[in-house]
């Protein structure tokens, strides 16, 4: 079966829901708050998107390290079609599959947790209160100082899944989502930071802990992403009950002769 365009969602869903947590970001894309910046791609029972909801694309291509020739031979496919410029989250082994037609920077490694020991959340008092449109001034002020650069859409407060902490009327502490999707039972964490001012006091694992908490209500995996090298961030989560499943790279494609 050659490579070809998929737009059939329960189809994508079925494919996708056979390790949702490898997935999560990619079942939470088939909501309608992400579908409409989406291009989905299969070959066979492996899938790759583009997600288009940025200001460069970006490609996600995962799979399990035993079927990773399989996910290779889609994108051997797929990859003179792709834009001249985007961004790749790659299983590794991937990257090389792609260096025909692009410049494939380095990868920043990063690696996928889940909630596997829920009972650690109760070692940690939870705080936090939810935010809404109202707080976006203050939530764009806490990410300048806290975590430049982070991807956050403001429409994500919309799904009542961020919660912050104020100090003295400052809000300096915020666990949210980047993926929260009851219908597809999977959530992946995101956009979590504490001010620099306000760091070491364990505002971070209080909000997490009780945005897991929250979250567990109406999804059965709790999911994030977190750079390899962030040690701080991977003991944090560690001691909250999540476990690595998965590596991946996070790289930037240039196409070759057609920039």
């Amino acid at each position: 079966m050659p490579v070809r365009a998929e737009h059939d969602r329960a189809v994508l869903a079925e494919l996708l829901g056979r390790d949702p947590v490898l997935h999560a970001y990619q079942l939470g894309d088939l909501d309608d708050f992400f579908w409409p910046y989406t291009s989905w791609f299969r070959r066979d029972d492996q899938v790759a998107l583009l997600y288009h909801g940025v200001e460069l694309p970006t490609l996600l291509a995962f799979a399990p390290p035993e079927r990773t020739a399989q996910l290779a031979a889609l994108l051997t496919e797929l990859a003179p079609m792709l834009p001249a410029r985007l961004y790749a989250h790659l299983s590794p082994g991937l990257d090389p599959v792609l260096t025909p037609w692009f410049r494939v920077d380095a990868a920043t490694a990063h690696l996928k947790m889940v909630l596997t020991d829920p009972a650690r959340l109760a070692a940690v008092q939870p705080a936090g209160e939810p935010l809404s449109a109202t707080d976006l001034p203050q939530l764009h002020e806490l990410y300048a100082a806290g975590y430049p650069g982070n991807w956050f859409d403001p429409r994500m407060l919309d799904t009542g899944q961020y919660l912050g902490i104020r100090q003295g009327g400052d809000l300096v502490a915020v666990a949210g989502v980047h993926v929260w999707s009851p219908t597809w039972r999977v959530a992946a964490l995101g956009n979590v930071t504490t001010h620099p001012r306000a760091r070491g006091r364990g505002l971070a694992a209080a909000a997490v802990a009780a945005l897991c908490g929250r979250l567990r209500a109406s999804v059965d995996h709790v999911t994030l992403n977190v750079k390899a090298d962030n040690a701080a961030a991977v003991r944090l989560y560690e001691r909250l009950g999540f476990t690595r499943v998965a590596d991946y790279g996070e790289y930037a494609l240039t196409a070759l002769g057609r920039v």
